[in-house]
């Protein structure tokens, strides 16, 4: 029996490509070549996900590095060091063949527990500067597989591999007549704007000024945050002068990973925030794409991944701080009006794009299996 413990959480970013990699390791779950996988973690996050993938949930708890002053920093360092003797422990009962991270706060007990233990372990980083779990995961990692080039500095260059971000394998899927399947007109480009989960404040509110501008040439699916779904949908109706147009504007609070599919499989142009994932679920579809990251302050990322992306050719990049709704409704025009510019971004997203990350990944952890006893 072959075991492999998946660790790394506390956003979607971090759990959802552990659960397109264990999608890729159950393929390989054979009565010849039997595969047990398990998810290490404080909470399991989406135990749907992990049930219908069949991975067995090990809670283990754990404290979090803050990027601010707070007592709980202090409370945290040994909630770290509890979690690591916990983690040992669980490792020792399971001896995995090796342990794959995505980093995050929630993985840093479980590697450092399985050095201990002298078990192999792969990371895996999804941004253009290391966070710091993996710069911690790194001294430890056999294999260290990275998302972007530009990260690569930071880690030693023999045991590191530029792979992409392993995206599960129903998003892989062609989708035929996505907005007829999402009950929107085919009439007219769509426009996909999304903020996150959560929503994007500012987003939504240069979309709602943007409005009179945009209907007239363009369907919009704007997806909100939940809890600003109702808001937005009455403002809209408040502000724009031809509320004919309105029949053009679909509002919805969250999108599931298959309507979020849909929707991208749908667009023609995307304005999104620059999560990782979101970039490389972007270039998988082929679509141009206006990024608008969350600013440097509060997420460390977000614009390094955005300009890396940018570079490409495939997206344009405009800052928060900066943007107004004239700004925005420009770069629109520039790309949806000019053919040439159009087609020269949506071939640099097909490049960017790595459909084989998740496989690849899951090919060198079985590799790792077969060489521990």
């Amino acid at each position: 029996m072959k075991r492999i413990v998946l660790v790394g959480g506390g956003s979607g970013g971090h759990f959802y490509p552990l659960i397109a990699t264990a999608q890729r390791l159950t393929q390989r779950n054979t009565p010849t070549f039997p595969i047990e996988l398990y998810y290490f973690g404080p909470e399991p996050y989406n135990e749907t996900a992990l049930t219908e993938n069949n991975i067995t949930f090990v809670k283990i708890p754990t404290g979090k590095r803050r990027k601010y002053f707070s007592f709980f920093n202090f409370l945290d360092v040994f909630k770290v060091f509890f979690g690591i003797f916990f983690a040992v422990w669980q490792l020792y009962k399971i001896y995995p063949d090796v342990v794959f991270s995505k980093g995050g706060y929630t993985s840093v007990p479980v590697v450092i527990a399985a050095w201990l233990l002298r078990i192999p372990i792969m990371i895996h980083e999804s941004d253009t500067k290391p966070g710091t779990a993996n710069k911690l995961g790194a001294k430890f990692a056999r294999y260290i597989a990275i998302a972007f080039d530009d990260v690569a500095p930071y880690f030693p260059a023999e045991k590191t591999a530029l792979v992409g971000i392993p995206l599960r394998t129903s998003f892989l899927e062609t989708v035929e007549s996505p907005k007829q399947k999402l009950g929107i007109p085919q009439e007219r480009p769509l426009i996909l704007v999304t903020g996150g989960s959560l929503g994007a404040q500012r987003i939504n509110r240069l979309i709602l000024e943007s409005l009179d501008e945009l209907l007239p040439e363009y369907t919009i699916l704007h997806q909100t945050g939940e809890k600003n779904e109702d808001t937005i949908q009455q403002t809209s109706g408040e502000l724009i002068t031809n509320t004919d147009l309105l029949t053009r504007y679909f509002v919805k609070g969250t999108l599931s990973a298959q309507e979020m599919h849909l929707a991208l499989s749908a667009a023609d142009l995307v304005i999104s925030r620059a999560g990782t994932g979101t970039i490389f679920e972007i270039a998988q579809k082929g679509v141009p794409s206006i990024l608008i990251p969350i600013p440097e302050d509060i997420s460390h990322d977000q614009r390094t991944n955005a300009y890396a992306y940018a570079r490409s050719g495939a997206a344009s990049v405009m800052e928060e701080g900066n943007l107004t709704d004239g700004l925005l409704t420009a770069e629109i025009s520039r790309i949806m009006g000019n053919a040439a510019v159009y087609k020269q971004m949506a071939a640099a997203a097909h490049s960017f794009s790595n459909t084989d990350a998740a496989e690849t990944i899951a090919n060198t952890l079985i590799e790792i299996t077969q060489e521990h006893v």
